[in-house]
């Protein structure tokens, strides 16, 4: 359930209701709205024993939430999440005065890169060539869950440390995937975003680690995911007090064989409407053919998405992993000049101002 109180009301007498509720053994997480201030109240069901507080005057009702996902609704964080990233730290946004890039509200975000890091002299190159077309992440894949235990795993650590080389020469924020709870304080140590992948929807305990680093992190939709499954994964990290998450709709599993994956679109817009996270599309695993990739991403602004992660390769024939899906960096720039006339038609901004942004 939530107590929603007035905007305005004084630290003093939040306090005062966050120790009722300590005092009944209850977990809560504070929303502080434009219009008002909601606490989300979690644990067993004690209504009755709450009831008292309504006859504060500040508190102005006390609502069940009739979601599973609590933390994650609209019902807890009416205003969207926007999630600040400067140098290597990262915040929820409580105010405009920002520097840096900001996933949500109505910013369009560009994350982009190869599938998998490859070497140093590639990863470079790609990274200054996505800098220059737009994108704010730089995505790679440093440990790669494959099908098969023969494909390419990737280059761990030394992945890890070459994305960082390039995150310094370039300005770009590193976004990568970490698969096991083990994996999360190393990956942190070079990533601004932990990705957790599809695969791992439901790793439980993963899910539970990354709420506890307080890093920020893009949750991928289960290939056969439910939308209510996806958004109960993201409600296990931020039960943990993680709120800087980033919901991904990456394709599902059908019956269609045409493409690698049936691109969701709708669950985009759904989502937008039940969840206060941003959400990201990725279109190069959702249709799994990089000739479809444009046209879903710009189909994705429309469904009103927050941004994109793209797969992008210099030589896409020669890549290790997914080069069928891969744009070339000239392909990329064309999308994203067309996104940047497009955005403001959808309520959102798109610019390529990142490329006169300093080096860090």
């Amino acid at each position: 359930m939530i107590i929603v109180m007035n905007r305005q009301t004084q630290e003093e007498k939040i306090n005062k209701v966050i120790n009722r509720l300590s005092e009944l053994e209850l977990e809560c997480h504070i929303s502080k709205g434009k219009n008002k201030i909601v606490i989300g109240v979690i644990g067993e069901n004690k209504r009755h024993a709450l009831e008292g507080l309504e006859a504060l005057p500040y508190v102005e009702q006390i609502v069940p939430i009739s979601k599973p996902f609590k933390l994650v609704s609209r019902e807890f964080k009416e205003d969207d999440t926007q999630i600040a990233f400067g140098g290597k730290s990262s915040h929820v946004v409580k105010d405009s005065s920002l520097s840096g890039p900001v996933v949500g509200g109505n910013n369009f975000s560009l994350m982009a890169g190869p599938c998998a890091i490859e070497n140093k002299e590639n990863t470079l190159e790609i990274a200054q060539q996505v800098k220059q077309t737009g994108a704010q992440f730089l995505r790679g894949g440093a440990f790669k869950p494959r099908t098969s235990p023969y494909s390419f795993q990737g280059l761990g650590a030394d992945g890890l440390k070459i994305m960082w080389e390039a995150s310094q020469k370039t300005g770009l924020k590193i976004i990568t995937e970490v698969m096991d709870p083990r994996q999360i304080e190393l990956v942190s140590d070079y990533a601004h975003v932990l990705q957790i992948g599809a695969r791992n929807m439901q790793n439980f305990e993963l899910l539970k680690e990354a709420g506890n680093s307080n890093h920020p992190v893009l949750l991928k939709r289960g290939m056969s995911a439910t939308i209510e499954e996806w958004l109960m994964a993201a409600e296990y990290i931020l039960s943990k007090g993680n709120y800087k998450v980033m919901l991904c709709e990456r394709g599902i599993r059908t019956f269609e064989t045409a493409t690698r994956n049936t691109l969701d679109l709708s669950a985009v817009a759904l989502v937008k409407q039940l969840s206060h996270l941003p959400v990201i599309v990725d279109p190069s695993h959702g249709t799994g053919k990089w000739k479809l990739v444009p046209s879903m991403s710009k189909a994705a602004l429309a469904a009103g998405a927050d941004g994109l992660i793209i797969e992008v390769h210099s030589t896409p024939e020669t890549a290790l992993s997914d080069g069928s899906q891969s744009l070339t960096p000239a392909n990329l720039e064309k999308l994203t000049n067309q996104l940047t006339e497009l955005a403001p038609h959808f309520d959102k901004s798109f610019t390529i101002g990142s490329k006169t942004e300093e080096h860090i």
